[in-house]
């Protein structure tokens, strides 16, 4: 099993005439992702790729081809209003990429996203892959931007706020023979749409998830929140790292939410949090598998 998509997912690029965005588009469809549409206000008609139908609204998209996911890959401005638009397309999940959208519109965006069935990843974040049956070259359900080529199916579970220490997680254990069951990257701006303990539960729930990798940040408390939870409820080996330990006291570090206020968030906080829950820490980069693999 896996969590959120699937290799047959359906989903929909919002800003696939862009040059990111029909980038990794072209990306996803060679992974062999189950792309179904492109969504540009003012092009529908056209098509991506010569195979993808592009619509100008979401919710035509979702009519006409039955979607129920979307990338989103808008520039700041205009990124929170087509997260509200797949909101009120009813997707189930929502992934957006975009980086730089403004605090105060994902406030707004939050409070639709809370009263809603729908699901948010991101922002500012790799997005999320579920590798399929095939090679490692392709066959999953790659929604985002993270190359497909280094994921290989199976059991661990990884959900991190860096997009770089994703991959980096994920070729450790391709490279050790060890797949994954999804990859989770929920990016690391100060109002996200999932947290690392919401994915948590999930791969908890998911009885082919047998191990879990979480990579957190220094700022905020989201990290310890899931080591609470996990400490009492997730019987599930997992290994944690906190990347930003060197960083000076008082400077924002990489991502937005990387921020450390009031004495709370602090790398060494967080790793004694995972301690007292039972999650094994590793201090570098490099041995976050290794750390995993061990315990299992």
């Amino acid at each position: 099993m896996s969590i959120l998509v699937t290799p047959e997912t359906k989903f929909l690029v919002q800003g696939i005439t862009g040059g990111f965005g029909g980038r990794h588009a072209q990306l996803s469809l060679d992974y062999g992702s189950q792309l179904v549409a492109g969504v540009t206000p003012g092009k529908g008609g056209q098509t991506f790729a010569d195979t993808v139908p592009i619509y100008d609204s979401v919710t035509e998209a979702v009519a006409k081809t039955g979607a129920t996911a979307s990338a989103i890959f808008v520039p700041p401005p205009f990124a929170a209003d087509a997260i509200l638009e797949g909101i009120d397309a009813g997707l189930e999940l929502v992934v957006a990429i975009t980086e730089g959208i403004p605090v105060r519109d994902m406030l707004s965006v939050k409070k639709v996203l809370d009263a809603s069935d729908t699901k948010l990843i991101g922002p500012n974040c790799p997005g999320i892959v579920t590798p399929g049956e095939g090679d490692q070259s392709h066959g999953g359900c790659r929604i985002g931007i993270a190359p497909g080529y280094i994921h290989k199916k199976g059991n661990i579970g990884v959900v991190s706020r860096s997009g770089t220490l994703t991959y980096e997680a994920v070729w450790q254990l391709t490279s050790a023979g060890v797949g994954q069951s999804t990859c989770v990257g929920i990016g690391g701006d100060p109002v996200p749409g999932m947290t690392h303990l919401d994915v948590l539960k999930m791969f908890n729930d998911d009885p082919e998830t047998e191990g879990i990798i979480m990579i957190g940040e220094i700022g905020g408390t989201a990290e310890e929140e899931a080591a609470a939870w996990a400490k009492d409820n997730c019987s599930k080996p997992i290994a944690g790292f906190i990347a930003g330990a060197t960083a000076p006291p008082g400077r924002r570090m990489g991502h937005a939410g990387a921020i450390v206020s009031g004495g709370k968030g602090t790398a060494e906080a967080k790793k004694a949090a995972f301690r007292k829950a039972g999650i094994g820490v590793a201090e570098t980069p490099s041995e976050m598998a290794d750390t995993l693999l061990k315990m299992m």
